[in-house]
């Protein structure tokens, strides 16, 4: 596949919403352990105001899609969540402006953009334990697909496997970052639940375009 369309885009965003709504019990519980218990909760929240939002965008250009989203999630979402995930996916958007299809060149672009976003705003570091944990080495591992000559699946199928590890990988480290940071060492063995978030949303783009 060498071209994602707008109508991927959509479909992405409408079955993020319903992953989210599954596994809200889920990243609620793995925030228990470290945060404010709330991590599945407010993303259920936002992606149901994404939900209200879409059809009113749905036949406008990527980029406006994703930063309605953006917006959609930076004012619906509590806590850190909000503004970083809106950050994702407002960079996105602006990084793939009024395309209607996006070639893997605009595919990777389009994440690392939305991935530096995410760190600006919540000046986070690879081992930090936070999403950053799961969406850099999948950036990574895209561009490193990309430049193999991968298609569309082949690089979200890097991207996916290396969000998997690298989420993993977060169980062992001591929070640096966020309400998980006031734990110290007994975030450590813990799950990061915005790692895991960052992941399903990875993998239902990778789900969207193989199904």
């Amino acid at each position: 596949m060498q071209t994602l369309t707008r109508d991927h885009i959509v479909r992405w965003i409408t079955h993020a919403a319903e992953v989210l709504e599954a596994n809200k019990e889920y990243l609620t519980q793995l925030d228990a352990a470290i945060g404010d218990a709330d991590h599945g909760i407010n993303m259920d929240r936002g992606f149901k105001k994404v939900l209200s939002q879409l059809p009113s965008v749905q036949d406008k250009d990527i980029g406006t899609i994703l930063k309605t989203v953006g917006m959609a999630l930076i004012s619906s979402v509590g806590g850190a969540g909000g503004p970083l995930y809106g950050t994702l996916f407002m960079r996105a958007g602006m990084a793939v402006g009024s395309k209607y299809e996006l070639t893997p060149d605009d595919l990777v672009a389009m994440w690392r953009a939305a991935v530096e976003g995410v760190i600006q705003r919540g000046r986070a570091q690879l081992g930090d334990k936070t999403m950053v944990d799961a969406l850099l080495p999948a950036v990574d591992a895209m561009q490193k697909a990309l430049e193999q000559g991968g298609d569309i699946v082949a690089i979200l199928q890097a991207g996916v496997a290396a969000a998997e590890k690298g989420r993993d990988a977060t169980i062992p480290l001591v929070a640096r970052k966020g309400r998980a940071s006031y734990l110290g060492e007994r975030s450590a063995g813990h799950l990061d639940p915005g790692a895991t978030s960052s992941h399903l949303l990875l993998k239902t783009l990778l789900d969207v375009v193989t199904e």
